[in-house]
Order: structure tokens, then sequence, then C-alpha cells
């Protein structure tokens, strides 16, 4: 597994995006509250340096109502392939709060999700809140490993 990557950000893979705005719906009158983990573009096929946004982390414990997600700060894992949040807001208003705003410095990219949940009904930001565009890529998604490492991994740092 490498380290570093290219912190470019190409798009989000449209099954993530899917993902998310089905989330949202479900969990309206709700906000719903995920972390963004993305994949080094070439391991999804694609001959471009760079990351594409493959993942939702929920973070178990999340509070949410239908003005706000709390996350508990304790259980928000230490990831290198965290670059971003997205949310919901059930108001169907696409720009950050000031409360977004105070969380946007945890990574690059930040999507707003507003009702009814449609294709058209989300918005990318950047950690300055700053509205960015985002491209949605038709890509396959890697095999879901619980774990990125292995037993022989483990045994060579033993």
């Amino acid at each position: 597994m490498r380290l570093f990557r290219s912190s470019e950000i190409l798009g989000i893979a449209r099954d993530t995006l899917e993902f998310a705005l089905e989330a949202s719906e479900e969990s309206h009158p709700n906000e719903y509250m995920g972390f963004l983990r993305a994949e080094d573009a070439r391991k999804l096929g694609l001959d471009k340096k760079g990351q594409v946004i493959t993942d939702v982390l929920v973070i178990p414990g999340t509070e949410s109502n239908p003005m706000s997600a709390t996350v508990q700060t304790s259980m928000i894992p230490n990831d290198v392939k965290s670059v971003g949040s997205v949310h919901s807001h059930p108001n169907g208003v696409l720009r950050p709060s000031d409360a977004d705003l105070s969380t946007f410095y945890k990574g690059d990219v930040h999507i707003i999700i507003g009702a009814p949940y449609g294709w058209g009904d989300w918005r990318v930001f950047d950690s300055n809140g700053e509205q960015r565009s985002l491209e949605v890529l038709d890509v396959s998604l890697p095999e879901e490993h619980f774990f990125d490492f292995t037993q022989e991994d483990i045994d060579k740092e033993l």
C-alpha cells in the first residue's frame, strides 16, 4: 500500500454518488452524514494520476436530526483514504452553513445533498466553502475489504 498519492480528486464513482443520494433520502427528515474515501485512479482502470471518490464511511454513533448530524469524533478513524465529507440538508439548501464551514478543514471535497435528493440536488465545495465541480465517473468499484492488509503483511511487520 502506498502512503503518498496524488491528491487531485478526479471525480466520484457513479455508484458512490447513488449510494449517498439514496442514504440521504432514507434519512429524511433527518440529516445524513458520512466521510468520503478515495482510491488511486489507476487502480480503477483510469490512465490518470489522481484519486476517485469510491466510498462513504458512516461513523457509528452518529446522531442526526432535521437540523444537524453530529459525529462522535473519537469514532472517526485516522484514515489515509479520507478526502472529505458528505451530508444532507433536508431543507434543500445547497450551500454550507457556518457550522458546515467549521468542519470543512477536514478534507478537500465536501458534498451537500438537498431534498428531494435527485441527480441535480447536490453541490460540491472545497475546504474554504467555495463551490467547485466534480465529475461523476463510470468506474467499477474495487472489491470491499474490511481491512487493507493481510496476515502476510502482519507477519512481515512482526
